[in-house]
């Protein structure tokens, strides 16, 4: 797999995690998805990152009509487990305010989704 680099000015966070899943898993996610998630959807809110990792679990895993067995959720609660236990936070704002660069969060998210994909 490559190594995802977030770089400031190009790709926001999420749009980064989006186009790094496409290009290491060969599929096709609209990396427009991202577009509005960035800086905590504007407002310091759920980190980028994550909120495109959470999208790519119900893009791949999730339900169509709602007698489907939800997949996806179990595996987003993997997700945010893995990160609150290492940050203790998933909110973007708390992320920075510890010190926790766009970077390192990107890396860590999009490594933890990566594991998620390929053990499920």
């Amino acid at each position: 797999m490559k190594k995802i680099e977030y770089i400031l000015g190009q790709l926001n966070c999420a749009e980064t995690v989006i186009d790094a899943y496409n290009k290491n898993f060969n599929k096709n996610i609209p990396v427009s998805l991202g577009s509005g998630m960035g800086s905590g959807a504007t407002i310091g809110s759920i980190c980028g990152a994550i909120n495109a990792a959470i999208l790519i679990i119900g893009a791949e895993f999730g339900r169509s009509i709602a007698s489907d067995p939800n997949e996806a959720k179990n595996l987003v609660k993997k997700l945010l487990k893995s990160i609150k236990e290492k940050y203790g936070s998933e909110i973007c704002i708390n992320l920075k305010k510890s010190g926790v660069s766009c970077q390192e969060i990107v890396e860590f998210t999009y490594d933890e989704l990566e594991k998620i994909m390929v053990n499920s």
